[in-house]
């Protein structure tokens, strides 16, 4: 229940903020730190209008001048992101399957299990997005089977009781039917800290290929022509 707690709050907090409601004011109602409620918010922006209703309530913890300077840098790190965006956008159009093959063997030099004491295509990691463009190499570029991916998951022994919820997050990601799921592996590191994302965290998957070893050569095949390629000499 604490670490749900401390998520709710955070959530609360950040609703709040939204709203307009000053750091100060949040604290006090939710009777936490300044600190806490500032951390869990930086990334929220006023309008002009919530930012002057603080002013005239004297609603705010710094002076005016340093608040608004506050402001207009948010505004500006968000005019630039946009605008990488952007940029982005135009330079990468469309992804072709040599341009997959490219990316996901840069995934696997970093990512992929190399070594000789495992002789099938093994890629970890954490992020859902990473995993599911790697499925999307296997199927389209490898021609692996979908029913042949398999997926087992590691996490901390915390969220045991929420690994229901994990598992699916995961199955609904890939598609995979339950032959596909492997048992969870629970990590028994101790853990004092409450972390705000609790609720939101699904481990760290290990994507597998059934009877992969061949998937796996051609992955360090194309990590070499990789290695040739682009390092000459």
């Amino acid at each position: 229940m604490l670490y749900m707690a401390k998520y709710d709050l955070r959530m609360l907090a950040r609703q709040m903020r939204k709203k307009g409601q000053s750091i100060i004011v949040i604290a006090r109602h939710l009777n936490i730190a300044k600190s806490s409620v500032s951390f869990w918010c930086r990334d929220i922006i006023l309008t002009p209008e919530q930012y002057e209703k603080l002013r005239r309530n004297k609603g705010i913890s710094v002076t005016t001048g340093q608040r608004m300077g506050a402001e207009s840098n948010k505004r500006k790190k968000l005019l630039a992101v946009e605008q990488s965006k952007e940029w982005a956008k135009g330079l990468i159009s469309k992804v072709s399957k040599r341009d997959l093959a490219l990316i996901a063997s840069a995934l696997y030099w970093c990512e992929g299990s190399k070594s000789e004491s495992t002789s099938t295509f093994m890629f970890v990691n954490s992020d859902p997005q990473m995993i599911l463009f790697m499925k999307r190499f296997l199927i389209s570029v490898m021609c692996v089977p979908k029913e042949d991916i398999v997926c087992g998951i590691q996490i901390n022994k915390i969220h045991e009781k929420r690994i229901n919820k994990v598992l699916l997050f995961w199955k609904k990601l890939l598609n995979l039917n339950n032959s596909q799921i492997r048992k969870p592996y629970f990590v028994n590191t101790k853990i004092s800290k409450v972390y705000a994302n609790y609720d939101t965290y699904f481990g760290v998957c290990r994507l597998f290929v059934r009877k992969g070893k061949q998937v796996k050569y051609k992955m360090l095949a194309l990590i070499e022509s990789l290695k040739r390629e682009s390092m000459p000499g």
